[in-house]
């Protein structure tokens, strides 16, 4: 598997038909991630197949996808997936899926604070924007430690951005202090 970047705990790979398995796992899981996944919303729906997945890996490497899956670097285990979807000069939305088993040890903070700073250092972006479930608690959590603000709600979902690189960078650092001491 390709590794793009890292920070650190997680290698952000490629994504890699070697971890097709561990995908199917993580988007059938309706309990804990399923339900937030386009589709799943609102009600029950039928599994995502090998085939599908297979699919999706094959479109997202065609059309250079900005789509990272991660892995904890110490084990190799798969943490999940993290992507900025639809790219321009200016903005991309984020999208994270951390499987079941990886939740509430930290992974989904440094995945996002990483995948920021990716998306404006590296891409150059201005503002990385995203949606979330109302009653998606622990992301939100997430969201807002790592210095996203609420601009928008809808029935269905709340509306955060970050546009200030500099607060990010301020923020991060805080982080980083508060954790060494």
């Amino acid at each position: 598997m390709k590794q793009i970047f890292e920070s650190d705990q997680i290698s952000f790979v490629e994504v890699s038909e070697c971890l097709v398995n561990d995908y199917l796992i993580m988007v059938n899981d309706d309990e804990h991630i399923g339900k937030y996944i386009h589709g799943h919303i609102g009600g029950a729906s039928e599994s995502y197949t090998v085939e599908q997945e297979y699919e999706w890996i094959r479109k997202t490497l065609e059309s250079k996808a900005v789509v990272f899956s991660m892995l904890e670097k110490r084990s190799g285990a798969f943490i999940g997936n993290i992507e900025l979807m639809n790219p321009n000069n200016y903005d991309a939305e984020l999208g994270i899926a951390v499987t079941a088993a990886k939740q509430d040890m930290g992974y989904g903070t440094e995945a996002v604070s990483a995948m920021i700073d990716y998306g404006f250092h590296t891409l150059g972006l201005k503002r990385v924007f995203l949606r979330t479930n109302h009653d998606n608690a622990r992301a939100i959590h997430v969201y807002k430690k790592c210095g996203f603000q609420e601009y928008d709600r809808t029935d269905q979902h709340i509306c955060m951005e970050i546009k200030d690189k500099f607060l990010f960078v301020k923020i991060t650092l805080e982080r980083n202090l508060r954790g060494r001491k």
